[in-house]
């Protein structure tokens, strides 16, 4: 199959005269998934688990079968591992919240990668201060990697939580996580890994990473926005107290006493976005129709196209890994002497969607010495029009700012 045949899935990519490159950001949806949405409130919308009426029924059934789905997708042992958040970030807030802040002592050592997304930093910052421990990093090498070297020397005796991006949101690089779970688990640490950039793109089995906690979004694999997941293994989340308390996640409530549901109930508090979770279920039998290699073959083709035409563009300065294999589906990139704002801006122009910005990730920004960058991100409905499109639209802007870089 072809990405212009799977683009005909996708309503708002025929709709609109535009190159979308900022799948990184948020996919686009396929008619199929927005079909169950619609399905599921013509047909079943209730509140799960909340009634014995045959409604609400069909509706837990709805909730708990996409669960098992994704306990399938993911191969964990347990579906109970499963836990539905609202996205990665409540996930891996959830993990610092609830394990971090009962689990880390003072002089104790969170260790993670300079690449990562403000969502699995922040959270540490303020955990670490709060506990006493320390937060330390893995930095990357000239070739935007993170070598074996870093990995052994930052992973220590003191270091109880590794929290690693699989793939970095702005660099590509898809990190070595099995390297780092097994040095992580030799010292005793326990691994965060955020999977958001890198499920959408390839195959996770977190039985084969041997991955403690594991978070996605579904807004970047197909499925709605605010709708994610965290995936924990049980016997990590049985000893675990909730982060947000209320209805549905509780067993008993007296006046001065509460006991708490048993897993995946006693992490998800309140009416759930069901729509989402549903949407999710129908993006991964999306996702399994195409099959992960063909996804794959699909994005090695257009990207390696984006980095021959761009490289061409002696204008532009790339952050990208020279190892293929070890690179995704971004393309970081920025004119020399025009800001990243600018050239998004004028691309918009052009029908030409890239995101611009700081990605969320500025401590790696100042690691590289800059504020911000272009960031193209691909997905398996892209073509090689759109790859056109976008260095025409970077012709023409490199053309419009030319007299004044050079000035």
């Amino acid at each position: 199959m072809k990405a212009q045949e799977i683009k005909k899935d996708f309503p708002l990519l025929l709709k609109r005269d535009i190159a979308y490159l900022d799948s990184g950001a948020t996919s686009q949806r396929p008619i199929q998934v927005i079909k169950a949405i619609e399905e599921f409130y013509e047909k079943e919308n209730a509140n799960p688990h909340r009634g014995s009426y045959e409604l609400s029924v069909e509706a837990t059934e709805e909730y708990e079968n996409t669960r098992a789905k994704i306990a399938k997708f993911i191969n964990a042992k347990h579906t109970e591992e499963v836990i539905f958040t609202k996205n990665a970030t409540e996930s891996l807030n959830l993990i610092a919240y609830s394990y971090g802040m009962d689990n880390l002592k003072k002089d104790d050592e969170v260790v993670i990668s300079i690449m990562e997304h403000h969502s699995n930093l922040v959270p540490w910052q303020k955990i670490t201060k709060a506990t006493g421990s320390k937060l330390k990093y893995m930095y990357i090498n000239k070739n935007f990697e993170i070598s074996d070297e870093e990995i052994e020397n930052k992973i220590t005796d003191k270091t109880k939580i590794v929290g690693i991006t699989h793939v970095s949101n702005v660099l590509g690089t898809i990190n070595n996580v099995k390297k780092i779970i097994e040095c992580a688990h030799k010292k005793g640490a326990i691994v965060v890994v955020d999977a958001s950039q890198s499920i959408p793109h390839m195959k996770i089995d977190v039985q084969d990473l041997d991955a403690d906690f594991l978070v996605f979004s579904g807004h970047k694999m197909l499925a709605p926005l605010g709708v994610g997941v965290l995936y924990g293994k049980k016997e990590i989340l049985d000893k675990m107290t909730p982060f947000l308390m209320g209805g549905e996640m509780i067993e008993y409530v007296y006046e001065q006493e509460t006991t708490f549901a048993p897993l995946p109930y006693k992490f998800e508090a309140g009416t759930q976005n069901v729509e989402g979770v549903v949407g999710l279920g129908a993006a991964i039998d999306y996702i399994e129709k195409i099959g992960y290699n063909q996804i794959q073959e699909l994005e090695d083709e257009i990207v390696s196209y984006a980095k021959q035409e761009l490289s061409k563009l002696d204008y532009l300065t790339l952050y990208i890994t020279p190892n293929s294999k070890n690179h995704s589906s971004v393309i970081s990139f920025n004119i020399k002497g025009v800001h990243p704002h600018d050239v998004a801006s004028i691309l918009d122009s052009e029908g030409v969607c890239i995101r611009s910005g700081n990605h969320c990730v500025q401590p790696l920004m100042r690691f590289l010495d800059i504020d911000s960058t272009c960031r193209a991100s691909f997905y398996f409905y892209n073509t090689k029009e759109d790859v056109d499109r976008l260095v025409h639209a970077l012709n023409k802007t490199y053309e419009m700012f030319k007299k004044y870089i050079n000035k």
